[in-house]
């Protein structure tokens, strides 16, 4: 065998390596490296998520504040007078007695406002807490999102990193044949070209894992920035159970961004109530005792106090309570179509990423392969010329990177209706 053959069959085993590498799994193999699992449990204790807990914390605290009646008011006072005649007490003389009162006024709430104001708090409440779970499931789906995309970003290193490995060693045999006699200038010099775009492309790519990595460690609240590395935890290829069997309406019902929205309404209706229940005065009854001066002997007083509401009915409280029951009706009513539209696209968005996965993984990258591998050999055996070879590596390239692309559509699709459905 001469040692042109040689060269071109040592040519031809780097590429087949390269094709074979590309489609290897990675797994990093790093104790500290993230799994999907570990990601979306962080991304539930975000910063995100730690606001919407103290707000339910608030909520909980409005109950306490609501389920409290008006507190009692206590009074005291003192007058002197002169002792001699019962007189006040003049500029320039003593006291001599002194006349003491104390008292108690209690405002008795009628309507059922206590009720209504609690009620409302409670609904609030129970609101807040749907919409902390809302918020974790919202930071899920940033973060699932960003897992994959830190996952693309290191498979399409490894890969690139293949290609310019195998593109240096191509360049490195294309100088050597260029010596002995046996490669042009110009082919040689478009071979040492493909290997610095291959070098250039593999370090952007370490650019952007590395950009994708501490915008997913930002997003999980760590307090350094950190390089991150995740498991190649890409989901399976294969129909989710519920996109057949899913109740929508069972599905809407337990979306916690909807059930806020309803307790919220709730919420509204019980304010409304209370605004009527203005219209019931509140009566405030107060108890004095009024000592004697120079006597043994007490005054007890009793006394009802009530405002006169001849010229006010509330209109403004009832209106704007009124407003503001249909509003939160219909930011209802506006949460169950998003909800209803988010599904319909989830489901779509599922079935044509896996589509578009299957013929990646089973017709394209194959048939890339196929052909770089015959480019190889054709080139070879020199049936074609060195720009058909560089076309057919390009073309695989291409298929390959894309069909990474694609799996990270399958899986963020995936992943985000079982995050919506985890009931099923």
């Amino acid at each position: 065998m001469s040692i042109r053959q040689l060269l071109l069959s040592a040519m031809c085993l780097t590429s087949f390596g390269l094709a074979a590498q590309t489609m290897a799994p990675i797994e990093p193999g790093k104790a500290s490296a993230l799994s999907l699992a570990q990601t979306l449990q962080a991304a539930k204790q975000n910063g995100a998520a730690k606001l919407s807990q103290q707000d339910l914390a608030a909520a909980r605290s409005d109950v306490l504040t609501a389920d409290r009646a008006p507190l009692p008011t206590f009074s005291a006072k003192a007058s002197a007078s002169d002792a001699g005649n019962g007189t006040a007490l003049t500029a320039g003389s003593a006291p001599r007695k002194t006349d003491k009162s104390w008292g108690l006024d209690w405002t008795f709430e009628r309507g059922g406002k206590r009720g209504h104001r609690t009620e409302a708090a409670q609904w609030i409440a129970q609101a807040a807490e749907a919409e902390l779970s809302e918020t974790q499931v919202q930071q899920q789906l940033l973060a699932k999102d960003l897992f994959f995309d830190v996952l693309t970003a290191q498979e399409k290193t490894h890969h690139l990193k293949a290609i310019a490995l195998a593109a240096e060693t191509t360049a490195s045999t294309a100088k050597v044949r260029h010596q002995a006699g046996d490669l042009s200038a110009q082919d040689m010099m478009r071979v040492e070209i493909e290997a610095e775009r291959a070098a250039a492309d593999h370090r952007k790519s370490l650019q952007d894992e590395k950009r994708a990595s501490h915008v997913l460690a930002q997003t999980l609240g760590m307090t350094t920035v950190q390089t991150l590395t995740v498991k190649s935890d890409w989901p399976p290829l294969s129909n989710l159970p519920f996109e057949q069997t899913h109740n929508l309406e069972s599905w809407m019902a337990s979306r916690p961004d909807v059930k806020a929205a309803l307790l919220r309404m709730q919420a509204a209706q019980a304010l409304l109530e209370n605004a009527k229940a203005l219209g019931k005065i509140d009566p405030t009854v107060g108890l004095s005792v009024d000592s004697n001066p120079g006597t043994t002997k007490r005054l007890t007083e009793l006394r009802v106090q009530f405002p006169l509401q001849a010229n006010s009915t509330y209109d403004g409280e009832i209106g704007r309570a009124t407003a503001q029951y249909y509003q939160a009706q219909t930011q209802w009513e506006q949460a169950k179509l998003n909800a209803q539209t988010e599904w319909q696209t989830l489901r779509e968005a599922h079935a044509a990423s896996m589509a578009r996965q299957k013929i990646y993984a089973q017709e394209i990258v194959p048939r890339a392969q196929k052909v770089a591998a015959q480019a190889e050999l054709a080139y070879a055996k020199g049936a074609i010329p060195l720009v058909d070879l560089l076309d057919a590596r390009r073309t695989l390239k291409t298929a390959l990177i894309e069909a990474l692309d694609v799996q990270a559509d399958h899986a963020k699709s995936s992943t985000a209706l079982q995050l919506r459905a985890p009931q099923l």
